[in-house]
């Protein structure tokens, strides 16, 4: 059984909102309310790949010799309906 939720009011979110996203950062859902009704939901998010920088991708990405060549163009301009 999982433990409910922590909730704010709007005030105490707009006041705590680095503390907020602190927790979030750790895995909590946070629930904002206005006037006791939850109208919100904080969640974490999941990051499918953690780059650091310019050039995280370099070695794994394989470009053919004709990637810009006009016929390429122009079947991807076909594929999205431009020509």
């Amino acid at each position: 059984m999982s433990e409910a939720a922590a909730q704010f009011n709007i005030h105490d979110a707009k006041t705590n909102l680095s503390r907020i996203i602190d927790r979030v950062e750790h895995g909590e859902e946070i629930i904002i309310s206005r006037a006791g009704t939850p109208v919100a939901r904080v969640v974490p998010l999941n990051r499918g790949v953690d780059r650091v920088g310019r050039g995280s991708l370099a070695g794994q990405l394989v470009v053919a010799d004709d990637w810009d060549s006009p016929e390429v163009n122009e079947s991807i301009a076909r594929d999205f309906g431009l020509t």
